[in-house]
Order: structure tokens, then C-alpha cells, then sequence
């Protein structure tokens, strides 16, 4: 029998995660949701699926499905995550997992309560690079992590173009820097307990944006390892870079470093020079190849074989904390603890 999966969103990423879901053996992609008519349209074109639903209460209601891709808007992950698991359906949610820590302790509880299974799709762990910074780590190579740096920025046209409906009320941090805070937050393998981020609104706000063109923020470890994070999206549009990412950490016995800006492609076009991004999710013939079917693949059997997800709601959480406390303190203008109770 097919793992029935259900979409709530079907925007860029929800288009994209059903392209994928539709290549893994014994899934089927049995039904969508999303308010926008529009969107709804043409995902259900592309996939070839007539379950629509522009409720996805409904879609949960009627449809008996095994699994829900929540893919929406960054700052509504929330409903549709507690509602899928509490219709008894296993969830992937795209990251970061909620943009409020309170949201996510209350998705971390439900997930305890029903048993069902949950991953964030933090997709840049199943990148070889980072996958072996992790293991570089955890052999002793590096010895003790204590000092992280990450940098990820992006083109104007993201916010403007590819995210223009809902970018004004998110942030380079929420969208960009959230990966970087799961992979650190992995290697470093600690709690936060404090964070102290500035920002400024200056470039998208004169656009009728009143969002952050760039964050920077120094996160704080339970044990006094510390990690910064920049994250911008007002490079100008000639920018061959989508991101421009660097990460670094240094341990008490080494040093390791990730440049990914070209992801190892220069292209010098007659038009433009370009870096044709190829790691995330790539296809191959006609198989998707990268981080992001990695991690599907990886959600899907977790279910199947009744395993615990790689990112699981404990990460989820403590990635969120960071994010909520990023914000909070550019709000204050001071540094912000964090708590955490996992």
C-alpha cells in the first residue's frame, strides 16, 4: 500500500518537495493545500494531483493520509504542524521549525503526546561537507568546538522577487541563517543560553519592505562557546552568488572551513557570470539528487521503519530558541537569555 502524503503549501518549496516525494518508491502525493487559488492551481497541474483543498482542516478531515509536508510561509508553521499530528499523520515542516519558541515548545509537546514522528527539514545536514565537519567533531580531530563563524547572504531579487509575497514579514535570519544555526548548533552539540544580534532596515525599506537588509548576532553556549552569524539579502542582483556562504569552526585542536559560494561551478556566460546551484536539489536524469531528497528520503523511512528523524522536534526547538532570541534582541537592542527545558 502507497505512504499517502498530503502538501500544506505549495509554493516554491512545496512544488519542489512533491517533485521528490513523487520519486520515492511507495509514496504517493495524494492530495494539496494551500489559500492561495493560484498556487493551488498550478502545483496540482504540475504534479498531476486532483485532491485540492484550499482548507487544509479538510484536507486533513477527508483524506486518510500517512504524512503532511508543511512547506508554508515561515511564520506559519505552527497550526497546520499541531493540527497534522494531531490527525494522527506523521509530519516534515520546512525549516525553521516556528519563529516563536513558545510555538515550538508546544509542537515538541504534541509530538510527545501523539508518538507520531517529526522532522524539521533542516536539508543542509545531509551535505557531505557538513555531514563531515560532524564527524571530524565527534572523532576528535577538532577536538572541543568553542568558536563558530557562518555567513550566508543572498541577491536583493530573493526578497523581492522570489519571496515578495511574504519576505516583509520575515528576515535574512529567519530565512538564511536558520540552516547555519541547525548545523552549528549540531556540531557544537550544547544549549544556547544567550544571544546579542543588531540589525538595520535601510535598502528593502525604502523598497516598502520593513524588513532587516542584514543581521549580524553573537550566540553564547551553555559550557561559553560562542558562534556569529551573518546573514544579508541585499547583494545586488549581479551577485553570481545564491548564497554566499562560509562557515567556519574552530576547535581546540583544529580548524575547518566551508566556502560554498560556487558550489564548485563557475559559469562565464556572454551574458552573465554565473554558479549554477547544484547541491540542494539537482536533477540527475530522471532522479533528484542533493540535500533536500536526502532528508525526504530519510523523513519518509523514519516512518516506514518506525526510526527517530535525524532532526527531530528537541533540534528543531533548539534552533528556534536562537531565532526567537535573534529577534527579541534586535528588538531591545540588548542581549536576550535563552531557556530551554529539553
Amino acid at each position: 500500500m502507497a505512504f499517502r502524503m498530503g502538501i500544506i503549501g505549495t509554493g516554491i518549496m512545496g512544488k519542489a518537495g512533491g517533485r521528490i516525494f513523487q520519486l520515492i518508491e511507495d509514496v504517493e502525493v495524494a492530495a494539496l493545500a494551500d489559500l492561495s487559488e493560484k498556487n493551488l492551481t498550478e502545483a496540482a497541474t504540475e504534479l498531476k494531483v486532483s485532491a485540492t483543498y484550499c482548507n487544509y482542516q479538510d484536507m486533513l478531515e477527508k483524506e486518510q493520509l500517512d504524512a503532511v509536508y508543511v512547506a508554508t510561509p515561515d511564520l506559519y508553521h505552527r497550526d497546520p504542524v499541531i493540527d497534522s499530528l494531531e490527525a494522527g499523520c506523521h509530519v516534515i515542516v520546512e525549516k525553521p521549525m516556528t519563529t516563536k519558541q513558545e510555538d515550538a515548545e508546544e509542537i515538541y509537546r504534541v509530538v510527545e503526546k501523539t508518538g507520531k514522528k517529526f522532522q524539521v527539514n533542516f536539508n543542509h545536514r545531509w551535505l557531505s561537507p557538513y555531514h563531515k565537519i560532524k564527524a571530524m567533531i565527534e572523532d576528535g580531530d577538532l577536538g572541543e568546538p568553542i568558536i563558530g563563524y557562518a555567513r550566508k547572504n543572498n541577491p536583493i531579487l530573493v526578497p523581492t522577487s522570489m519571496l515578495a509575497s511574504w519576505a516583509r514579514d520575515s528576515s535574512p535570519a529567519w530565512f538564511m541563517s536558520s540552516h547555519d544555526i541547525d548545523l552549528m548548533v549540531w556540531w557544537f552539540d550544547a544549549n544556547p543560553v544567550e544571544v546579542y544580534s543588531r540589525g538595520i532596515k535601510r535598502v528593502l525599506k525604502s523598497r516598502g519592505m520593513d524588513t532587516y537588509d542584514g543581521i549580524q548576532s553573537l550566540v553564547t553556549f551553555e559550557d561559553g562557546q560562542f558562534a556569529t552569524f551573518e546573514a544579508a539579502w541585499v547583494y545586488p542582483d549581479t551577485s553570481p552568488y545564491m548564497p554566499d556562504s562560509f562557515m567556519e569552526v574552530i576547535g581546540t585542536r583544529g580548524t575547518t572551513q566551508i566556502n560554498r559560494q560556487a558550489e564548485a561551478i563557475d559559469a562565464i556566460l556572454e551574458e552573465k557570470f554565473t554558479c549554477p546551484r547544484t547541491f540542494l536539489n539537482y536533477k540527475v536524469f530522471d532522479e533528484w539528487m542533493g540535500a533536500m531528497p536526502a532528508s525526504m528520503r530519510s523523513f519518509v523511512k523514519a516512518c516506514k521503519e518506525d526510526t527517530e528523524p535525524i532532526v527531530n522536534a528537541r533540534e528543531g526547538l533548539r534552533s528556534t530558541s536562537i531565532l526567537d532570541a535573534i529577534h527579541r534582541s534586535l528588538a531591545s537592542g540588548k542581549p536576550e537569555s535563552i531557556r530551554l527545558d529539553i
